[in-house]
């Protein structure tokens, strides 16, 4: 699947392009600009893969929904879903991309998979903020799916020139702006997003019966904290088939978890390790929704339908999510993981942010995992950015400090 490198990258040597001999002088870099992860970055990203199986939420059971929805029931279901009227070729993505990535990538269906902590049910739009962000890449000729969670306070170019929280580009400029957040740091060409909110989850759990969940004993307290805001949230909706009252936890072990329940628990932030062990909950609650998804019943399927669509919103056209549903029974879900691998907290502006370090070498890592491309070159955009983020934060290639594990 991977182009020669050697002939991929004398290309590059024999451009005369000065900005990348100018790059190579960092540390980590060959006077070309390419980047090599040391032995103990490859060594640390191995280790963290193992560690943290990363599904990551609330997206990915509606991709699946999706496409079981339309298998079984046609076109007729897909005027439920949301359009927010983004063209997908409006969605614009690196021009300059080396050229071997650029075709490389063709072969790979891409899509931005949006988890909303909207307030508001339904809400999709701009103004609200990504809690969870998930590249999915479909290999279009052996139809495994590979998927990456983006941290949501990962510090990036948020497509308009201004760096911060990369969760904050789908406040300003909705999906689109966030597909090109993620196009612009990352070398990709997605043009496909998915979005839901939490309402959606709440539904979901509900009308399957709730979900089996081991809660620990430190989260007991969490969940039952965050159930009151989930509470307004679910009243808000003012939909009979959501229960917003569900009762608190009274004490830890394998239980189930309904609607407001699962959704409090899915957010819970500050018990162990912050958003990584917060998106393994999320799987966890997937996973399970998954489960139950598959063996549901055609009546059981046309409800969710009925009531989880209309806080869907999706740009995928029609035709290809036809296509997407023949192809169901030959997909197959591969490894999972996070962006950045190597990473480093820092305060800007007053908050928390995690800092890729470096950008390339996380995004080097990234067309590893989700393509196969032992032999990515990065764009002088990339480069360029990854220079503004050094300069920003003065977080250079370093090993992940253990407190972020």
């Amino acid at each position: 699947m991977a182009t020669n490198t050697k002939g991929r990258n004398a290309g590059k040597r024999n451009s005369g392009n000065g900005r990348h001999k100018e790059h190579g002088a960092r540390k980590g870099q060959d006077e070309y600009g390419e980047y090599k992860l040391s032995r103990k970055e490859q060594k640390r990203i191995k280790k963290a893969k193992r560690k943290r199986r990363l599904i990551a939420i609330l997206a990915v059971e509606f991709v699946l929904i999706l496409v079981l929805g339309i298998g079984v029931y046609g076109l007729s279901k897909l005027s439920k879903l949301q359009d927010l009227g983004v063209n997908a070729d409006d969605v614009s993505m690196n021009e300059d991309i080396d050229e071997d990535t650029a075709k490389l990538l063709k072969g790979y269906t891409n899509i931005a998979l949006f988890g909303l902590g909207s307030r508001t049910p339904g809400s999709l739009g701009k103004g609200e903020l990504s809690d969870t962000i998930i590249i999915a890449s479909i290999n279009n000729e052996t139809k495994e799916v590979r998927m990456m969670s983006v941290y949501r306070d990962t510090y990036l170019n948020r497509a308009d020139d201004t760096y911060g929280k990369c969760n904050a580009a789908y406040s300003k400029g909705g999906p689109k702006q966030a597909m090109e957040m993620l196009n612009t740091n990352l070398d990709l060409n997605i043009k496909y997003y998915v979005s839901i909110d939490f309402t959606a989850l709440i539904k979901t759990v509900d009308l399957l019966g709730g979900v089996e969940i081991d809660v620990k004993p430190e989260e007991v307290d969490a969940i039952n904290g965050y159930m009151y805001e989930t509470t307004e949230i679910a009243e808000k909706a003012e939909d009979d088939s959501i229960n917003p009252y569900n009762s608190f936890i009274e004490e830890p072990g394998l239980q189930t978890l309904y609607g407001v329940q699962a959704t409090a628990y899915c957010r819970i932030r500050k018990v162990g390790n912050n958003d990584f062990e917060r998106t393994e909950r999320q799987r966890r609650v997937i996973e399970q929704i998954v489960d139950k998804a598959r063996t549901a019943g055609l009546g059981k399927i046309n409800d969710m339908i009925d009531e989880v669509f209309p806080l869907v919103a999706t740009n995928i056209p029609k035709t290809t999510l036809i296509g997407m549903a023949a192809s169901m029974m030959s997909y197959e879900l591969g490894e999972t993981s996070g962006f950045p691998n190597l990473r480093a907290d820092a305060r800007m502006d007053g908050q928390q942010v995690v800092v890729p370090a470096d950008l390339v070498a996380n995004v080097k890592e990234l067309h590893r995992f989700l393509f196969d491309e032992s032999d990515y070159y990065p764009s002088p955009t990339v480069l360029e950015i990854n220079e503004k983020i050094i300069a920003d934060t003065g977080v250079v290639a370093q090993e992940t400090d253990s407190s972020t594990e």
